[in-house]
């Protein structure tokens, strides 16, 4: 797996738009999918943040692989499959921070959805913005280019640029510098048919318009 390490959060790209976050005594999985062979046990999941429903984001068979009898599950409120355990419905909107942290990690739930495809109609997923360590990192899901992202305040986006089924390079891109991260990584991109996109012009797009913005392919 390739990954980045920025503060004390590794980020570890699964492929297409599952990611693992560790922070110093957490495992946040986020959309497993494909999981590859190199994850073991001692890679089980504290909490698991799952978009929507599509399979190449909840596959169950990645989520049995990495996920215990303690795991706690975060799922959109109209995903139909079922889990055992400690598994949380929730809608967009929905702040568990504070004393509602998960785990002692703050989860924002915000908006992810499509502006002018079938694919994803609003209320069926969301994004999440995560705290740990100290550093906030934003997951859009399979977004489009949406309004309420100019209100998202991140130091990390994880950003989908394949086009026909989320944002384009260039509206990703937009997205990035609207946003105003520390650091920007493409994804949903490679791995399923549908999803062919460059990173490479993604990264050169946000460079040309603002170079603070640190653009990481993995």
């Amino acid at each position: 797996m390739k990954s980045t390490t920025i503060g004390n959060v590794s980020i570890e790209w699964l492929g297409h738009a599952g990611f693992i976050l560790r922070g110093q005594k957490k495992v946040i999985y986020i959309d497993p999918y494909a999981i590859p062979d190199e994850i073991g046990p001692e890679d089980e999941a504290d909490i698991i943040l799952l978009t929507h429903e599509h399979f190449d984001h909840c596959d169950p068979s990645s989520i049995r692989t990495v996920r215990g009898s303690m795991t706690t599950t975060l799922i959109p409120e109209k995903m139909s499959l079922q889990f055992k355990g400690d598994a949380r419905r929730i809608i967009e909107g929905d702040e568990l921070t504070g004393n509602l942290a998960i785990k002692g990690v703050d989860i924002e739930v915000v908006p992810s959805y499509n502006l002018n495809k079938p694919n994803h109609p609003r209320g069926e997923g969301v994004g999440y913005i995560v705290e740990l360590e100290g550093i906030r990192i934003y997951h859009a899901g399979d977004s489009d280019l949406i309004p309420e992202m100019a209100e998202i305040h991140a130091d990390v986006v994880l950003l989908p640029i394949s086009a026909d089924f989320t944002m384009s390079e260039e509206e990703a891109a937009e997205a990035a510098i609207s946003i105003g991260p520390k650091v920007a990584i493409p994804m949903h991109y490679g791995l399923v048919e549908g999803t062919d996109a460059d990173p490479l012009k993604f990264k050169e797009l946000i460079n040309a318009k603002d170079p603070n913005i640190d653009v990481i392919i993995l």
